[in-house]
């Protein structure tokens, strides 16, 4: 959580921004893991624990699920972060002054980069695991598996770079390094 913190001493209002950014971030983070949860709960899967950690979160539940339901499971997180996106958005310029404009832009912008990241086709972001789910639906899941581990190990190396270069550029440290292993396995059919 600190590293998304400024501490500029000169000026304590820049340390308010960025404390009340991060609780937004884990907020959002929070919302799109009760999304999981929820996706569960309307199909009648037992949800084990919500868990939020430094890089993210995931939501546990019944192993003993369908492909079809893993799905939904699946998109319910993304989903909620582009409904906060899409509400946020439109309340925006009704704000009635300049900190609250500021909260719902902030969450406006960290929801539609939450959904938009997590649609990455890589494991195991829910990008990742839709991408083999859908791909599911027109082949056999042997062959799925293998077709989604070439392309998440495409992904990958593609991630690396900007990874490095947001780092460069921004000063922005992403604490996601995507699992090469794990996609070179499924190429390989062994994973999952």
């Amino acid at each position: 959580m600190l590293i998304f913190v400024y501490v500029d001493v000169a000026n304590p209002e820049f340390l308010a921004f960025d404390l009340m950014f991060v609780f937004l971030l884990i907020l959002s983070i929070f919302l799109h893991e009760l999304g999981h949860a929820w996706g569960c709960l309307i199909q009648k899967v037992a949800v084990g624990r919500v868990v939020l950690h430094g890089g993210g979160g995931f939501c546990e539940h019944s192993p003993a699920t369908s492909h079809t339901e893993d799905e939904l499971i699946v998109a319910m997180g993304p989903i909620v972060n582009l409904a906060l996106w899409a509400i946020c958005s439109l309340v925006t310029p009704f704000a009635p002054n300049d900190g609250i404009f500021w909260v719902l832009a902030t969450l406006s912008w960290i929801n539609l980069w939450l959904a938009l990241f997590n649609l990455i086709p890589i494991q195991p972001l829910d990008g990742g695991k839709l991408f083999y789910l859908l791909l599911g639906r027109l082949v056999p899941y042997h062959m799925a598996q293998r077709i989604a581990g070439g392309v998440g190990l495409l992904a990958c190396l593609a991630l690396l770079p900007v990874l490095f270069l947001s780092w460069w550029a921004f000063g922005m440290v992403l604490f996601f390094l995507p699992s090469l292993p794990l996609h070179w396995q499924m190429v390989r059919g062994r994973a999952l």
